[in-house]
């Protein structure tokens, strides 16, 4: 993944509906889900969805499919890992690390 392509999906993500929908379909799996669930589980109205859809789908992070009538969204795992991967590029000097969870530092267990 190039700058420009991380620069293309961070600006998608950088707005509340469409962080929504991202996690959403990340957590339905590669077999998506439907527009309409999309719409009613994140509670904006169809014309929202399909603007932010859009934008999701210029930067790569979601594909689409039909079926029958339906239009199934999933998200575009190979992008995700793209972007966590140019994220994440030479972490820690290039040495072997492993973040901290949240849940590990609230509970005091972070070494």
């Amino acid at each position: 993944m190039d700058t420009r392509e991380t620069i293309a999906a961070l600006a998608a993500l950088a707005q509340e509906s469409r962080l929504a929908v991202f996690r959403l379909l990340v957590q339905a799996g590669p077999e998506g889900m439907a527009a309409s669930k999309i719409a009613e589980q994140i509670s904006v109205t169809p014309s929202a969805l399909s603007f932010h859809m859009k934008e999701l789908s210029h930067a790569s992070l979601v594909t689409s499919r039909h079926e029958g009538r339906f239009v199934i969204y999933s998200a575009n795992f190979n992008t995700m890992n793209g972007l966590i991967g140019f994220l994440t590029e030479n972490c820690c000097g290039g040495n072997v690390c492993s973040p901290v969870s949240a849940c590990r530092e609230k509970e005091g267990l972070a070494t």
